[in-house]
């Protein structure tokens, strides 16, 4: 029989009372919040129409937000509580919430849904759970899938707290190993069209001409020659609308499985008078080569358009990449992210992409391909800012961008048309490979604002207004007729990261046509080693890092391990072998030597395990013990003799103090990318601790490597 929760249970929350309401646990996080001073959100219990909206007196009705069927309000200054108070006392109204902002972070507002999720200890029981709920006016809903003892709950209008406060009760617990309420923020398109008309497709081939660098294309034409594409290979691409009228998006077995997550049916058509994105980033992906239009980089590959509904939240995330994966995806395209500065992935969104990236293609794994963002900044790292409209940002700042990276997805940034950084183009350590694409000034979407923010120039005059930028455009797919981004049926104003990601989508969809037995880590592995070392020695005009050569490991910053090169990766994939499912030989290696982990010290610790035989990987596992007074402030490196770094355990271990446990690669596929590797040399342990007070120790560690 389960303990009872009592008041003791609470004693060791780190959240004081009177912040409770203004903390966030994302990602092994903790994120202020500050409440907005002229809006809040509702959930009716019975719909209203636009009309009627408009007449309720609480405030001014603005727009749905579709994930929670939430109702945004506006208010006079001053009169936010007072309309709250009127909203909850309706019979009508089933939720009122504040909204709230990221401290330091004008990227976004943050919405409240009525979900929370609770990872437990594995000791406790379904009476103990049950306990927690009652006593926090909770219902559980449904598991998480791959998180073990996870739970989604919904919040009764019974509770007397919000989900935020909620959730920093609950994270006091001793038995409660992570918790997070499941917010939602609106989705940023990576793309800003500014360029002048261009009406070719040099991004494919080109043999040279007015501002086109040698070896500035993909090399397309000789990986058609092997294939270009076959249907079984279904592209799915994630964006705001589709025109599937289009000729180009036409032919049997073109279009599977579309998805309108909006309007929750079937037809991802764009509405009337807007411009649609995924029109665009479909045809440059996978267009129909029918001797009238353009040809996508995998022209006979099928097309799964699904449309988002505008916002990100834990719910939309998971029935985008469980659509994918249930409807047969190849490869999974998103030309967006997150309209926030400072954004970590949470629990069900970082579960819901490693689902797709093991259990789609029937195990293999989705190829998740996924767009840098246009701001020049890194999407993990710090930027002193200065010189911002209004001083919307200034000072040290902190930037993230959850979805780029997540260790199995490709992150992509853009090249121009003469092999240089795209201004915009965001960096960092955790770029995968880079596509061309225009060029054009930063930017960043702001919803205060309610449009493109284009940054001013810092160390060279001119790229605020654009006149010093080089490089042509991307020509692709709009929607029919005079709707979209041009008169026609056709744009060559389309650029940003937006456009360089479906044309890697393009080029692994090739190469899943040339050999479907791979992996997604081989693809990934298969792009990053035949990708164009292209180089840019000079600084950045805006903020004048250098980013542009390679280090040891042949990365760079701006291209990752360079620009993607359709034919060489084609070939590549038909000379590997399938990997075989099983082994019948292992070698194994241990280090039983204690290590004590430096405390809140991003240097950590490595522990080391020399591997001696030229034996070629087929499956790998890692054991480890370690034990931590909050494993929670721990992540997990695996570091091969090539240098390649594997994340094995992100923060989410919570208040867990001791960790015998074995990694995988049926439970981590970031494991598959060291697939068909060499394992002579040396491997490492690589721990960090990224908060102060808690410590603990490595005990032992031990590799098991199958050939």
């Amino acid at each position: 029989m389960s303990d009872p929760i009592n008041s003791s249970d609470f004693s060791t929350t780190g959240v004081p009372a009177s912040s409770q309401g203004l903390v966030l646990q994302r990602g092994g996080e903790e994120l202020i919040l500050e409440k907005a001073l002229y809006r809040f959100t509702i959930r009716l219990v019975s719909d209203l129409g636009r009309s009627q909206l408009s007449q309720l007196t609480w405030g001014v009705w603005r727009r749905t937000i579709p994930p929670a069927q939430l109702e945004l309000f506006t208010v006079e200054p001053g009169q936010l509580e007072a309309a709250m108070s009127q909203a909850r006392a309706d019979q009508n109204v089933a939720f009122a919430s504040h909204v709230y902002k990221i401290k330091d972070n004008p990227g976004s507002f943050v919405y409240l849904s009525d979900q929370i999720t609770i990872q437990f200890a594995s000791w406790v029981d379904s009476a103990k759970i049950n306990a927690i709920a009652t006593t926090f006016r909770l219902v559980q809903d449904k598991p998480v899938l791959g998180l073990p003892n996870t739970f989604v709950f919904l919040v009764t209008k019974e509770a007397t707290e919000n989900p935020l406060k909620i959730a920093n009760q609950l994270s006091g617990l001793p038995f409660v190993l992570a918790v997070e309420p499941n917010i939602i923020i609106q989705q940023e398109p990576h793309y800003k069209p500014r360029d002048p008309l261009y009406t070719q497709q040099w991004y494919l081939n080109h043999n040279g001409g007015n501002q086109l660098a040698v070896g500035s294309h993909i090399d397309a034409e000789k990986a058609w020659d092997i294939t270009r594409g076959v249907r079984s290979v279904v592209v799915a691409v994630v964006d705001d609308s589709f025109d599937l009228n289009h000729p180009d998006f036409q032919g049997l077995g073109k279009v599977v499985a579309p998805r309108d997550l909006k309007e929750n049916d079937f037809l991802p058509l764009p509405d009337e008078k807007e411009p649609s994105h995924g029109t665009a980033c479909a045809g440059i992906a996978v267009a129909e080569e029918n001797g009238t239009g353009i040809a996508g980089v995998a022209s006979g590959c099928a097309l799964m358009p699904i449309r988002t509904t505008g916002f990100l939240d834990d719910e939309s995330i998971e029935e985008i990449f469980d659509w994918a994966i249930n409807k047969g995806a190849s490869i999974i395209s998103c030309s967006w992210g997150a309209s926030a500065v400072y954004f970590p992935l949470s629990m069900r969104q970082r579960a819901a992409i490693s689902r797709a990236a093991a259990h789609g293609r029937n195990g293999k794994g989705c190829v998740i391909v996924f767009a840098a963002g246009n701001a020049n900044r890194p999407i993990d790292g710090s930027v002193n800012e200065r010189n911002w409209p209004k001083n919307i940002l200034q000072g040290n700042t902190a930037w993230l961008s959850g979805f780029t990276i997540h260790p199995d997805v490709i992150t992509v940034t853009a090249a121009t048309s003469l092999n240089k950084k795209a201004a915009y183009s965001n960096w960092g350590t955790n770029v995968s490979v880079c596509a061309p694409s225009n060029n054009a000034p930063p930017g960043m979407w702001f919803q205060e604002i309610g449009f493109v923010y284009t940054q001013p120039a810092i160390n060279t005059v001119g790229v605020a207004n654009g006149s010093s930028l080089s490089g042509l455009g991307i020509f692709t797919t709009d929607q029919v007729g005079a709707a979209g981004y041009d008169q026609g049926n056709f744009t060559s104003n389309f650029g940003g990261t937006s456009s360089a990601t479906p044309v890697v989508a393009g080029v692994a969809a090739l190469v899943l046509s040339a050999n479907p037995d791979l992996t997604a880590q081989q693809v990934k592995r298969i792009l990053q080693e035949t990708a164009d070392k292209i180089v840019d020695p000079d600084p950045d005009p805006q903020l004048a890092l250098r980013g542009g050569t390679y280090d040891a490991s042949g990365h760079c910053q701006w291209f990752g391990y360079g620009k993607v090169n359709a034919a060489r990766a084609v070939q590549a994939a038909k000379q590997v072998l399938a990997v075989a499912s099983s082994a019948s030989r292992q070698v194994r290696g241990e280090n039983n030597n204690q290590l004590g982990i430096p405390d809140h010290n991003q240097q950590g610790i490595k522990s080391g395990i020399t591997i001696a035989e030229a034996i070629i990987i087929q499956d790998i596992q890692i054991r480890v013990n370690i034990t931590h007074d909050f494993l929670g402030d721990l992540e997990i490196y695996l570091i091969s003799p090539s240098n390649q770094q594997v994340l094995l355990q992100s923060r989410t271990l919570g208040r867990g103090t001791n960790l015998q446990t074995t990694y995988k690669m049926q439970t981590h596929p970031a494991l598959k990318q060291l697939l068909s590797l060499s394992a002579q040399g040396r491997w490492q342990l690589w721990i960090i601790d990224y908060s102060p007070q808690d410590v603990g120790r490595l005990n032992s560690w031990e590799l098991v490597i199958s050939y």
